[in-house]
């Protein structure tokens, strides 16, 4: 019981997705473009960021601002995004029924369109937003309904995905909600985004519990510790000491599942946020270490928390906890005692559902006797339309006809016109990638000329054994570099790979000239990305300028870290530093530095993200050598 709860209260909500947009609208442009200038696409980008958004005040503000934009629009009740988030919005103050209304009345285009699709998934799940069983009819039906968004490619295939793997866990095939969770993940729009991280590796998190794989347990868990260190989320990073607690109590290692217990618990009392089931997880733990007075301290302050926060409702699982610590105290009549009052809690629970059946059986027959009252009505209603309509057919066909004809020519100047700005906008974007792609393009050349000048220089040297293992290690580093060019990002990780390759290179030409160190602890290489080839230029310099007359051994550090949605890049060198010209040591990497500039700026520049680099003379704080800071947007695999 106690693990069901710990469970159930670890899955987390969402956060909402940052991007660049457009610049304020004035509030007089807004009520007469507002609406009209949001496209289908445009409103089901909404509803994806909605995934992203945190439940609480922040949330019911964006969807109530959303139903409100709509009204602003006379026409506003036939657009089926209104009546979305209309449906929404009664979510939010529990009104089921009227939600499902509202779901109902979206009018679709055709049938199984995205529109449809979106109408169907919402109201199916709340069919199955009772918690129990999904019947076979329905089952079959969510299942048809996702092979059709499947075949369609449809973008909200992903929804049905988490529809199907809810249906699953509510009829206990876990396995099957797992694998259903994964497609959910792999196939939803932001999996990138932090929150849609989180909430797939705590879903995971409890099929795993509940199909007691420890070992997914774990691996699930140690990824949403580590995503919560990244983010500095404490909250999420608390979360993971609950859920170890489970991992060690279905180990029966009862001593970590305490300690892991107190961090958890100890968390949400220093931010006030403790509540009944963390006393009864706490509780547990001490019970499953025989400590049963501190089990029965916890226990009792559980029940004094729910009933100041809900008198009505007692918490019967904190009763069954306290039976069980009494009596392995040795305390029967005790043990007993609330034994009796866990009793007479239950009868009251199965009176107040018994009531509540009642009335649901009296407002179901009151509704049927409405029912019939309106079939009448609708029939008399409709002979009278048919008369009106006969009479009115004659006046109002040719005024169609008119209108018709109007709307067809709109409709084809308008749909001439956007054909004329999807071409420019294609133009511009194929002229960015080009741009892009031509400027990494000559840094390539750029880096493959100094390397082979190493070479020579190396050859020279007369040390033919040292050529060769240099020239092994130089082909080696070529021809990453040529496959990493043909992409505009690449992981952390490859990009540190091959700044190892290099700077073993250049250790090889200039022996015991400098040492260094990369540093990337704090965020995750192999889901983070970076552009190819964007750090080399400065370390080359560093190594060939900064390093090349000095008397010491020269260190350089180059740090990857994350900061504010930013990647932060540090090249740190203690060489001799900038001259009095203004200028690096020898200026040659000038040209490479306009191209990095020009490179950041195409990469960058369809998003309206920044992008930049900085080059400090560590001389103004009395050290040596040159300090380059690159900061970059934070780009996910």
């Amino acid at each position: 019981m106690s693990l069901k709860i710990n469970i159930a209260v670890s899955i987390i909500s969402l956060c909402i997705v940052s991007s660049c947009g457009p610049k304020k609208t004035p509030k007089s442009d807004i009520k007469n473009q507002q609406v009209n200038t949001v496209t289908e696409k445009d409103y089901l980008q909404k509803i994806f960021d909605l995934d992203t958004l945190p439940t609480g005040k922040g949330k019911t503000a964006i969807i109530l601002k959303e139903e409100n934009v709509f009204k602003q629009d006379a026409n506003y009740n036939t657009n089926p995004f209104y009546h979305y988030f209309k449906a929404r919005a009664y979510e939010l103050e529990r009104k089921t029924d009227s939600a499902i209304i509202a779901y109902k009345k979206m009018k679709i285009k055709k049938k199984w369109d995205d529109i449809d699709l979106l109408k169907t998934c919402s109201i199916v799940d709340h069919s199955i937003n009772n918690g129990i069983m999904v019947e076979a009819v329905l089952m079959n039906q969510i299942v048809a309904a996702t092979q059709i968004a499947e075949r369609k490619k449809s973008k909200l295939v992903y929804k049905y995905y988490d529809l199907l793997a809810k249906a699953y866990y509510q009829n206990e095939n876990n396995k099957q909600a797992l694998y259903y969770s994964e497609l959910y993940y792999q196939h939803h729009p932001h999996k990138w985004h932090r929150v849609v991280k989180q909430r797939y590796y705590d879903i995971c998190f409890l099929l795993a519990s509940r199909l007691q794989d420890y070992k997914k347990m774990s691996g699930y868990n140690a990824k949403a510790r580590l995503l919560a260190k990244a983010i500095l989320d404490s909250m999420a990073l608390a979360r993971t000491y609950d859920n170890e607690t489970q991992i060690y109590a279905l180990q029966k290692d009862y001593r970590n599942a305490l300690k892991s217990s107190k961090i958890y618990f100890n968390y949400l009392a220093k931010i006030n946020m403790l509540h009944d089931v963390a006393f009864n997880n706490l509780a547990k733990s001490y019970l499953n270490v025989n400590q049963s007075d501190s089990a029965i301290f916890y226990f009792k302050k559980g029940l004094e928390l729910a009933k100041s926060n809900n008198p009505e409702k007692q918490k019967s699982y904190l009763y069954k906890g306290l039976i069980d610590a009494y009596a392995m105290k040795g305390d029967y009549k005790q043990a007993f005692n609330v034994a009796l009052k866990a009793h007479a809690i239950e009868i009251e629970d199965l009176k107040a559902i018994d009531v509540v059946k009642i009335q649901e059986l009296h407002e179901k027959y009151e509704a049927g006797k409405k029912d019939q009252d309106i079939a009448v009505l609708k029939s008399k209603n409709q002979l009278s339309e048919s008369i009106i309509r006969q009479q009115k057919w004659l006046i109002f066909s040719v005024l169609i006809v008119f209108l018709g004809t109007i709307a067809l020519i709109y409709t084809i100047y308008r749909q001439r016109s956007l054909k004329e700005k999807n071409k420019l906008l294609r133009s511009e974007n194929e002229r960015l990638n080009i741009e892009q792609k031509l400027l990494q393009a000559q840094l390539n050349p750029h880096f493959v000329f100094n390397a082979i000048a190493n070479l020579q220089s190396l050859i020279a040297s007369g040390d033919t054994s040292e050529s060769v293992r240099y020239l092994s290690f130089f082909s080696k580093l070529l021809r990453n570099v040529l496959e990493q060019s043909r992409r505009d990002f690449i992981p952390i990780d490859e990009e540190i790979a091959s700044l190892h390759n290099y700077m073993q290179l250049q250790q090889m030409r200039y022996h015991h000239l400098f040492d260094y160190e990369i540093v990337a602890d704090e965020l995750d290489a192999e889901l983070t990305l970076i552009p190819p080839m964007l750090v080399q230029p400065f370390i080359e310099n560093a190594i060939e300028h900064g390093f090349r007359d000095i008397q010491y051994k020269g260190m350089l550090k180059i740090q990857f870290k994350l900061a504010n949605g930013q990647l932060l890049i540090t090249v740190d060198d203690n060489g001799s530093g900038i001259t009095s010209k203004g200028k690096l040591q020898s200026g040659k990497t000038s040209l490479a530095q306009v191209i990095l500039k020009q490179r950041l700026q195409a990469l960058f520049k369809l998003d309206c993200q920044q992008a930049n680099f900085a080059i400090v003379d560590k001389k103004i704080n009395n050290d040596k050598g040159v300090k380059v800071q690159i900061t970059i947007p934070a780009v996910y695999d």
